[in-house]
């Protein structure tokens, strides 16, 4: 099985036009199998690109394809209104890509999408965002890096350790039922927490990869939740282990303030908690091979 979205998640690409990075992506996340079912622009409507029919509104295209989740690509600036459109429309998994958006305006979606609209799960935003192996892929992570069949769920905050983690268990045979990239902005929409809750759930999720970095409290809170409440083995890697407090490395939430949020004490958590910590993501995904093979 996979969390979050499968091979029947019909997505709609808000702000699709003839150019620009939501067309770039939803080609490519088409090309993969993923159902892409309609566009978004309020200028475009009645159109049709690359084969895509293009709605003006987010609900004229729930209505006429029946998506239920949303792939957001949109400048900064428009971000925080079309997260809150696809919502309103009634979509229930809306992935934002979008990068440089304003905390304070994050943290605005977020407190909304909490009050109204609860049954709504936002990804992101600054988020590669997620992919089913074989079933669906929604955001930028290439597809021929992750492989099918499972048994490693993947979450993290890192775009780029997020690609070289599937790599290293794909390289290695090793196959994923959902990687979610949660992004690593201060008020992201998913946590790891709601991953590492999706993925006790799921029969086929067997054991858990999860990347974070320096900044923040999520890494502990996710330690805490594991030593709780998570029977399946966790390998995690923290990045940023080198990084000098108070210099923000990457993206915007990952900042060490003082002894807050370092590397050093999100790993000491984690093994605490019964992780198996790695120094590196090779390293990470060596471990990860290791128990997948012990559990066979």
């Amino acid at each position: 099985m996979s969390i979050f979205v499968d091979e029947h998640t019909k997505v709609v690409i808000q702000g699709l036009s003839p150019t620009g990075q939501g067309l770039y992506h939803g080609l490519r996340n088409r090309a993969y199998g993923t159902q892409v079912v309609a566009g978004t622009n309020p200028r475009r409507g009645g159109e049709i690109i690359e084969g895509i029919p293009v709605f003006a509104t987010v609900a004229e295209a729930v209505q006429a394809t029946g998506a239920n989740a949303s792939f957001i690509a949109v400048p900064p600036a428009g971000a925080p209104n079309a997260i809150l459109e696809a919502a309103e429309a009634g979509v229930p998994f809306i992935v934002c890509i979008t990068e440089f958006i304003p905390a304070q305006d994050e943290a605005r979606v977020y407190s909304i999408l909490r009050r109204n609209f609860p049954s709504v799960r936002l990804l992101g935003p600054n988020c590669p965002g997620i992919i089913s192996p074989g079933k669906c892929n929604i955001g930028i992570t290439s597809g021929d890096i992750a492989l099918p069949g499972g048994p490693v769920g993947l979450v993290s905050r890192s775009g780029t350790v997020f690609y070289q983690a599937l790599y290293e268990l794909t390289q290695q045979g090793v196959g994923q039922t959902t990687g979610v990239g949660i992004g690593g902005d201060p008020v992201p929409g998913t946590s790891f927490i709601d991953c590492l809750q999706a993925f006790e759930a799921d029969p086929e999720t067997k054991a858990v990869l999860l990347i974070g970095e320096i900044g923040g409290s999520e890494e502990e809170r996710a330690a805490e939740f594991i030593g709780a409440q998570l029977s399946k083995p966790v390998v995690a890697y923290i990045a940023g282990v080198t990084a000098p407090p108070g210099r923000r490395m990457g993206h915007a939430g990952a900042i060490i303030s003082g002894s807050h949020g370092t590397a050093q004490a999100k790993m000491a958590a984690l093994e605490a908690a019964g992780a198996t910590v790695a120094m590196n993501p090779t390293e990470a995904g060596e471990k990860m091979v290791q128990i997948v093979r012990g559990l066979r």
